[in-house]
């Protein structure tokens, strides 16, 4: 089970060698290479995912430059055409609703742009033998089914215990939460709010069923607490929250809310 992380620690105290970035510059421009070399080599099935996954790469690489582009062009015509009337003259109400919602996606969609970065982005990938614990029950000491998990989880409130003859994951009670202690990044406040559900475990979808959280869980959070309204009105009842910190070490979670 990981319990610190050491490399960090150490840069903290002693810094990086002296060569790091010229090495790690030097590193990522034979990447490109590596890169081209591998994709020559491979023949078969590997060949067409590997091509398949490096295609879908590019794609995204390329729709989101073009709306960084769209979200940092300002587009001002200096040439104004003739018979050109004012704004405050023109009849507003001709607009239809359905252009105004449209224009309001596509502008939302633009601010988004730039918030597809999560606060912790790479995160350690967590083993089965470090989640759960095998559980040795019954006469059949050689199959060894029953496992236990180790790791902070969250379990719904309707949640109901299968018999313990046909239980194979336990979640221990002292390891269930229902709060997490959440930071709002843009009003440095952090509030305690209650959980709503897993979203999405990076490590392993087995561990996003199963509600068990790591660092860099992806957690919902209920903020009705806060008062946080929609341009509509409505007030914004869910959201999600980045784990920042190791649980099961801690005591307690701490996530940091995705605005």
């Amino acid at each position: 089970m990981p319990q610190n992380d050491h490399i960090e620690l150490h840069r903290k105290r002693h810094g990086y060698r002296l060569d790091y970035h010229e090495r790690k510059r030097k590193r990522e421009g034979r990447e490109a290479h590596t890169r081209a070399h591998k994709a020559k080599k491979m023949i078969g099935l590997k060949a067409k995912l590997y091509n398949k996954k490096r295609r879908n790469e590019k794609i995204q690489m390329k729709k989101t430059l073009k709306m960084h582009e769209k979200r940092d062009t300002k587009q001002n015509d200096d040439k104004t055409p003739e018979g050109a009337v004012p704004a405050y003259l023109l009849d507003r109400e001709n607009q239809t609703r359905g252009k105004i919602l449209s224009n309001m996606i596509k502008q939302k969609r633009k601010e988004k742009a730039g918030k597809w970065s999560v606060p912790i982005p790479k995160v350690k990938a967590q083993s089965d033998a470090d989640v759960f614990r095998t559980i040795t029950t019954g006469k059949r000491k050689k199959k060894a089914w029953k496992r236990m998990c180790t790791k902070v989880c969250y379990v719904p409130e309707d949640f109901t215990r299968k018999p313990p003859k046909y239980e194979r994951f336990i979640r221990p009670m002292a390891l269930r939460f229902k709060k997490a202690h959440v930071t709002h990044p843009e009003l440095k406040a952090t509030f305690c709010l209650p959980m709503i559900g897993v979203k999405k475990n990076p490590s392993s979808p087995m561990y996003t069923s199963l509600g068990v959280i790591t660092k860099g869980t992806v957690i919902e959070v209920n903020i009705s607490e806060l008062g946080l309204v929609t341009q509509g009105g409505k007030v914004i009842w869910g959201k999600y929250a980045q784990v920042t910190n190791n649980p099961e070490n801690d005591g307690c979670i701490n996530a940091v809310l995705l605005v």
